[in-house]
């Protein structure tokens, strides 16, 4: 007969505890482990402003944690009786007798595997290379762009012999396209 450590021994055994099925929660209530990156495995980056980026925040914890979702949410209910397809009776039995016939005609139709068989995704040409990221926050990409519009306002202003945007026939800065939308 074992004694209560002995038996308490065996049952924290970690070499034990590893085969079992009974896994503990994780942290905060969580079911199972937590499969987030670490921080550096994150390749998630921002822009920190002047052309660099910085690894983006860390993941939020989702306000769902610990509680089961019912069956209901996760999966679409029937909402008819199995098998019926919106059919008659009578017309259920003549799309069979249709589909033998055309089964017997050599005809192919498809096999559920094929129909539940997943789509491949379309091929990416070898050529491809994704846009780099320009490091600048939004506030500095708009000031830039702004800086352009301006500049070419100033040029076409010059050329034609104008003194302002207003007499321009098109606008150019989106400060005169807002205004311009307004007068409308």
């Amino acid at each position: 007969m074992k004694t209560f450590n002995q038996f308490m021994s065996e049952v924290y055994d970690p070499e034990v505890q590893g085969r079992s099925q009974i896994r503990k929660t994780g942290e905060g209530g969580r079911v199972g482990a937590d499969r987030r990156k670490t921080e550096p495995e994150k390749r998630r980056v921002k822009a920190a402003g002047g052309g660099q980026t910085v690894p983006a925040k860390s993941y939020k914890d989702r306000k769902d944690i610990g509680t089961q979702k019912q069956r209901s949410t996760k999966e679409q209910q029937p909402q008819k009786e199995r098998g019926t397809a919106g059919l008659s009776l009578r017309d259920q039995q003549r799309k069979a007798a249709m589909e033998r016939r055309a089964r017997k005609s050599g005809a192919s139709t498809p096999t559920a595997s094929q129909l539940l068989t997943k789509k491949s995704a379309k091929k990416v040409s070898p050529d491809y290379k994704p846009q780099k990221a320009s490091g600048k926050t939004a506030a500095e990409r708009k000031a830039a762009m702004k800086k352009g519009e301006r500049t070419l306002r100033d040029i076409q202003l010059k050329n034609l012999g104008k003194k302002s945007e207003k007499e321009l026939k098109n606008p150019i800065t989106q400060k005169e396209i807002t205004r311009r939308n307004k007068a409308k």
